[in-house]
């Protein structure tokens, strides 16, 4: 990433500070996304293998964090380095799992790697749309077992589509009370929130770049170009591919944890097919296995969805109200955000199918016998 671009994300703080402006909530959203989109590019973009079901993996990160951080399982009680005091205001030990966040960050990494591969072993011998209908069953099964997870034999382990709530905030308690804002993340300054998704989103850009420059990275490109020449050169597509899937699905499952603590409540109902759907869109408006593109088409896609189309309302609706028509005057335009997403996604097709900002091959790929007339000699009779 440019150096100027890193400084001024490190400024942003101080710039919203000074106009005032309300920005820190939907960039640190916006930064969430690019977590997402740069670890569905590793399965998509680098190896060549199509799924809509990533969404599964940020499911998992957020639970994790949600049974391990909360009082969800209040029959038991223990912490260990958590931000939150080790006793309530009643002088007892709060009841449920209260791990530092820290730690959880690791433990989701490592949950959703492990499912990664669970859920890419059945699919490494499919392809095309056979994938894709495998993918979109696993990340359909995932948020409905969250939904019906309330009684498993008996037991309550996801509390079904009540959620869990009151999920505990990260910190650093060893800190001076001087910053009492950094000790308990708050929901008011959200500027610790701010530089700790900087820093996720920062070392995922390090590792992405390492990985497309690595071995591994190059027999992704080769699996993807041609899986049976691949495998005549003596690349091993089994362990290839479940690589693949397992190491997207940790920057999914981190994205996942990161979100649960933000937010503080999970409901299995925020992980709907339509974010697998976002993200992938992301990934191919950006360029699919460019990394800087991908981190573009994240930020144009949320940059619609929070600035423009509620900016469009507001022009629509004053235009209604100078016309008198109820009907401008009444629109919801944000409601059809995915169907004008849509849109956006058929004309890059028809007009630029690489992206934005394409990858290489891909580019050459997709232009491929394309020749300049202008340098192409006449043929004569």
């Amino acid at each position: 990433m440019p150096v100027g671009l890193i400084l001024l994300a490190l400024v942003l703080p101080l710039i919203n500070g000074a106009l005032g402006a309300d920005l820190m909530f939907p960039v640190i959203v916006v930064a969430i996304y690019v977590m997402l989109a740069l670890g569905l590019n590793i399965v998509v973009g680098f190896a060549g293998l199509l799924d809509l079901g990533f969404v599964a993996f940020y499911a998992l990160g957020a639970y994790v964090v949600g049974w391990f951080a909360s009082t969800h399982f209040n029959e038991v009680s223990f912490a260990f380095l958590s931000a939150l005091p080790a006793q309530g205001v009643s002088g007892r030990e709060l009841p449920g799992i209260h791990i530092s966040f820290w730690l959880l960050l690791l433990v989701a990494g490592a949950f959703t790697a492990l499912w990664g591969i669970i859920i890419g072993a059945p699919t490494l011998r499919l392809r095309g749309d056979y994938l894709a209908i495998v993918t979109l069953g696993f990340g359909e099964i995932i948020p409905r077992f969250f939904v019906n997870g309330d009684n498993i034999f008996g037991y309550n382990l996801t509390n079904g589509t009540i959620g869990i709530k009151g999920i505990d905030p990260p910190g650093l308690p060893f800190l001076p009370n001087s910053l009492n804002t950094w000790r308990q993340f708050g929901t008011l300054d959200l500027d610790p929130w701010y530089y700790t998704i900087l820093i996720l989103v920062l070392v995922t850009i390090f590792v992405n770049i390492r990985l497309r420059d690595s071995r591994l990275g190059r027999a992704w490109v080769a699996v993807r170009e041609d899986e049976a020449a691949a495998a005549a050169m003596g690349v091993n597509t089994t362990t290839t591919k479940l690589w693949a899937y397992a190491l997207g699905a940790v920057f999914g499952g981190l994205a996942g944890a990161f979100y649960g603590a933000f937010i503080k409540s999970i409901f299995p109902t925020s992980f709907s097919f339509n974010i697998s759907v976002l993200v992938l869109c992301m990934v191919i408006l950006g360029g699919m296995g460019n990394i800087y593109g991908v981190i573009l088409g994240a930020i144009l896609l949320q940059g619609i969805n929070f600035y423009l189309l509620p900016e469009v309302n507001g022009w629509v609706h004053a235009i209604g109200d100078a016309l008198e028509s109820p009907l401008l005057s009444n629109a919801d335009i944000p409601k059809y955000n995915y169907f004008l997403f849509g849109i956006l996604l058929v004309m890059m097709m028809l007009l630029r199918p690489e992206g934005v900002i394409p990858n290489r091959q891909r580019r050459e790929e997709l232009h491929e016998g394309e020749e300049d007339e202008s340098v192409v000699e006449p043929t004569h009779v």
